[in-house]
């Protein structure tokens, strides 16, 4: 099979999704202005350098009460923070509660009954007992082809990991098993790890 996405795909459902997989997710929280939290979690995530640390994701619709984006990313634009919290299997129906599109004043902390702690260098909340969370200073934000896509960069400023996960001094992702997203409505989570070394190592 061939398709140019412009003629579709004439399937009954989308593949692209389910071809870019696994994705890493990244559960994003932010504050407002008036100081009211916002959590929502984004498949369109990553890392992307070392030094400094940095990580983007991206937004690619909008909501009606924040005109051509949503709340993440409206919340970004008037504070210039935001905090990427990991997902572990655990926690996977409170992320996906956290994903319903809600009012721009609604807590997604509270309406997925999740507890929110201060971050350390940001004016946000995080995941209180996420396995870990990156705390980010927003450094661009870069709208890609389509109406409403942004693609979002933060550094990292700080950076929270909870201590079981360190194992032989080893952030160990088989303590918390992160949650990944699939194509169409799927999941997985990392259970068994495996190591190749480079050829130049």
């Amino acid at each position: 099979m061939f398709y140019r996405p412009e003629d579709g795909h004439g399937l009954p459902h989308n593949p692209f999704n389910a071809i870019v997989t696994p994705r890493p997710i990244g559960w994003i929280s932010t504050r407002n202005a008036a100081g009211q939290n916002n959590l929502a979690p984004y498949s369109f995530f990553n890392g992307v350098a070392y030094t400094p640390p940095q990580v983007m994701f991206a937004s690619t619709s909008h909501k009606p009460d924040q005109g051509d984006t949503k709340d993440s990313v409206a919340n970004i634009r008037a504070t210039g923070v935001f905090c990427v919290n990991i997902v572990e299997y655990a926690m996977r129906d409170a992320m996906n509660a956290s994903s319903e599109a809600l009012p721009k004043d609604v807590d997604e902390f509270a309406a997925a009954g999740l507890e929110p702690a201060d971050c350390a260098q940001i004016d946000c909340a995080r995941v209180s007992g996420a396995p870990a969370a990156l705390e980010c200073r927003m450094t661009q934000i870069v709208q890609i082809e389509g109406a409403s896509n942004f693609v979002v960069f933060g550094e990292v400023v700080g950076v929270h990991i909870r201590d079981d996960t360190l194992v032989d001094g080893r952030f160990d992702v088989r303590t918390y098993q992160p949650l990944s997203r699939l194509g169409y409505r799927d999941y997985t989570r990392v259970t068994d790890l495996f190591e190749l070394a480079r050829p130049d190592d």
